[in-house]
């Protein structure tokens, strides 16, 4: 279960820094604070730390014990260096798990494995030239020596140059179109140049890429941390929500918070953007709150199902059908075996989609039965009663849309007040959001903040 929340101190004296926000941003800042000898506090609305990372129990069927597991389906690539060298300074390097994985493709209406380069040059809808220029792509993105020559390109006019038409067309303009919506065409080169990159540089000898997990779940990870922060002297109190940013003659001075003030001589956001933004209204200018809001996000809905029986043996299975409403079937169980949750399937349904679309309104319920009537049309002998639990979660801010020039809609970490920081998903880039670079950029954000605090 999550860590209590510990009693409040007498001490009264300012805090060094408050952190609003006990996603891996915030936890990772408070952490290297923590190390500095600063006193720091962190707060968070909701019941546990984690943020996008936080977990659900499962399981506990038949007396069996409970686990806890992801709400939104998380794994770390080989080059993610930065989320590895906080598990090694809390001494828990031993408790990652690196396994290889089978990645997949559903197009029209058939199964494809694309696990290793040779799948690829295998890739039945595809003839061998067409797939030549598939796997091309992928080199072509190493090739790539500065980024910022890519920030005036689209991703579609630089796929179209790398692989042609048709590639394409059965590939990347499914994946696109699934991830981004009707966004997909304003998404920049850099984005694809990333996940490219990424991927190619997470792969074993044999060609198969190579994942990793934390033994427990992510779950684990962040009560390690949070604790690791508390032995230090700091501070993570969980059900306490940031109200508004404390300022006096243009300097931060703290936060107002569900449970009262807190005075601090720094106040690091962690928030989404456009939150952030909220907290700072009426002490900041509009210009700089316009420019906080101006970071556009997609939603995010994921259906989470336990199943009796498994759908396939593949791990993450990208869906090329404009047809079925899901970007990914993702069945963590082919990653993290299925004992790890009393012999039953863990499998992730995502979409990502503004806040205001029929599939992100509807009940749980419904989004189940709609996610199952889906998942129907794809396996065919997949039946209802394997069905024996399912869950439903939102997310409001869950992927920043990436478009042309998006470096210069970035804010700095220095906020417009004195002593204000912000670091959040939205200032991740050229790589996309994720945990590794969530920890990136609170170690940074904390960095400058020490920095400024005279060390």
């Amino acid at each position: 279960m999550p860590l209590p929340h510990p009693t409040m101190p007498s001490d009264s004296r300012p805090f060094d820094v408050a952190i609003a926000g006990a996603g891996f941003t915030g936890l990772s800042a408070a952490l290297e604070l923590a190390r500095r000898g600063h006193r720091v506090v962190v707060v968070e609305k909701d019941s546990e730390a984690g943020g996008l990372a936080g977990s659900f129990l499962v399981g506990g069927k038949n007396g069996e014990a409970q686990q806890r597991l992801e709400r939104f389906y998380h794994h770390w690539f080989a080059s993610d260096t930065d989320i590895l060298e906080l598990i090694r300074g809390i001494g828990l390097e031993s408790e990652v798990l690196h396994r290889p994985t089978r990645t997949g493709m559903y197009y029209a209406h058939k199964f494809f494995r694309l696990s290793t380069p040779l799948d690829v040059l295998r890739f039945p809808p595809l003839g061998l030239i067409d797939c030549l220029r598939l796997g091309w792509v992928a080199l072509a993105a190493r090739r790539v020596k500065d980024w910022r020559e890519l920030e005036s390109v689209t991703a579609r006019d630089w796929l179209l140059e790398h692989c042609g038409e048709r590639v394409y067309q059965v590939v990347w303009e499914p994946l696109l179109a699934g991830k981004f919506g009707r966004h997909a065409h304003q998404v920049s080169a850099v984005w694809i140049w990333n996940k490219l990159k990424l991927r190619g540089g997470s792969r074993g000898k044999a060609g198969q890429e190579v994942l990793s997990y934390f033994r427990g779940g992510f779950a684990a990870l962040v009560d390690a941390t949070v604790a690791e922060i508390r032995r230090l002297g700091g501070e993570v109190r969980l059900g306490c929500a940031a109200q508004k940013v404390l300022a006096h003659n243009g300097v931060a001075v703290g936060l107002a918070t569900a449970e009262g003030e807190i005075t601090a001589r720094r106040v690091l956001l962690t928030t989404p953007l456009p939150v952030s933004s909220d907290l700072l209204e009426g002490q900041c200018s509009a210009l700089y709150l316009a420019r906080l809001r101006d970071m556009q996000y997609l939603s995010n809905v994921c259906i989470v199902l336990e199943l009796s029986q498994s759908l396939s043996s593949i791990y993450w299975l990208n869906v090329n059908d404009p047809g079925f409403p899901f970007v990914a079937v993702i069945e963590h169980t082919n990653f993290e075996p299925a004992t790890s949750y009393g012999g039953r399937h863990i499998v992730y349904l995502s979409k990502y989609l503004p806040r205001e679309e029929h599939l992100y309104q509807m009940s749980d319920e419904e989004a189940v039965d709609f996610a199952v009537a889906a998942l129907k049309r794809m396996f065919p002998k997949f039946e209802r009663q394997w069905l024996t639990g399912s869950w439903v979660w939102r997310a409001d801010y869950s992927q920043p849309i990436v478009g042309l020039h998006h470096s210069q809609k970035i804010p700095p970490f220095e906020g417009e007040l004195k002593g204000l920081y912000v670091a959040a998903m939205g200032q991740v880039y050229p790589e996309d959001r994720g945990t590794n670079y969530a920890v990136r950029n609170g170690k940074q954000a904390a960095e400058k903040i020490a920095a400024g605090l005279g060390e």
